[in-house]
């Protein structure tokens, strides 16, 4: 099998990458360190492309913007592939509304380059679409909440299992990121429907696992929380509550898509309630692990369109898979 993983050096795409080498495949990584570009030092991705280099035996980095149609078309007609799995993306709020057109032409325009060329050199290919639960908006906060002595939750019993893929997606706050994402989004799924392609979308939620440096709520609050660096929860009382998924579950779920593809749906992925907490609950988490507690300020200022409760309804993945 031959697989192309966009994002090579980054969390998910590095976990793609080990997953499907352990697995006897061919693995090209399209990779060219914009995060150095993005967030400096600290987001350098060199490190992670150098530990593939030396671990994945059958890995071939491809230094490549995929913004650039011309390179991306060129990869495609040289090698053909089996499995896409594309997980490039700009993914900061605060970048994006500093820098919207590379936020837009990465996020968008990559992904409408890469399904293009998916589509005209290998249209039997299984295409896995790494996007967001930003694509939400803000219209999860429309649900009636309860608030709880160390978190919120859903007041209504249908809403238990949370938020689930028929949430609307517009006339919402998104973040420019978060709109970027969406258009991504769409029309991905615009490929599965329209030209029948085996493309599936995979909403992540809070995504963790070992080779998470810069970004990731969980990964920099444990950081902060070990190197006693100060951290700043951003209003909700700190109460706010997101779950979280371990990198190598989010591939166990874009192999079962593999193995049985339903071209152009999409899917939730996240913990699910069992595998949620609010800030306040990681705080003392991370106090009962470490012996350390967490350095913070508070700012009653919750960040425009922020989630005040998100729990991923895996209903769905579950049904399907």
């Amino acid at each position: 099998m031959d697989v192309l993983v966009t994002g090579s050096s980054g969390l998910i795409g590095s976990e793609a990458v080990v997953f499907y080498d352990a697995r006897g495949a061919r693995v090209w990584g399209v990779d060219n360190n914009m995060r150095a570009d993005f967030f400096g030092p600290g987001g350098d991705t060199t490190w992670n492309l150098q530990w593939l280099k030396e671990n994945a035996s059958r890995f071939e980095h491809v230094a490549i913007d995929i913004r650039d149609r011309g390179s991306v078309m060129g990869l495609f007609e040289r090698q053909g592939f089996d499995l896409v799995v594309h997980c490039a993306a700009q993914p900061s709020h605060d970048l994006a509304a500093k820098r919207p057109f590379d936020d837009f032409e990465v996020n968008a325009l990559g992904t409408l380059n890469l399904l293009e060329a998916t589509r005209q050199h290998c249209p039997d290919a299984v295409f896995a679409h790494m996007s967001t639960n930003k694509v939400y908006g803000d219209a999860p906060n429309e649900r009636e909440l309860i608030e709880l002595p160390t978190r919120y939750d859903y007041a209504r019993p249908e809403d238990h299992n949370g938020i689930d893929e028929t949430c609307r997606i517009d006339r919402c706050l998104h973040s420019l990121f978060g709109a970027s994402k969406t258009a991504g989004d769409i029309v991905a799924q615009e490929y599965g429907r329209y030209f029948g392609m085996k493309v599936g979308v995979f909403r992540g939620g809070c995504l963790t696992g070992c080779r998470v440096e810069l970004h990731g709520f969980l990964s920099y609050i444990v950081k902060a929380c070990v190197r006693g660096m100060d951290y700043t929860i951003f209003g909700y009382k700190g109460k706010q509550v997101r779950d979280q998924i371990d990198s190598q579950d989010v591939l166990a779920a874009i192999d079962a898509f593999r193995a049985d593809p339903k071209p152009g749906e999409v899917y939730n992925i996240g913990g699910g309630r069992a595998n949620s907490l609010s800030i306040l609950e990681t705080v003392e988490r991370l106090a009962d692990l470490t012996g350390k507690r967490l350095q913070y300020t508070y700012r009653d200022e919750p960040r425009r369109g922020d989630h005040i409760c998100y729990l991923s309804d895996l209903r769905k993945l579950r049904s399907d898979f």
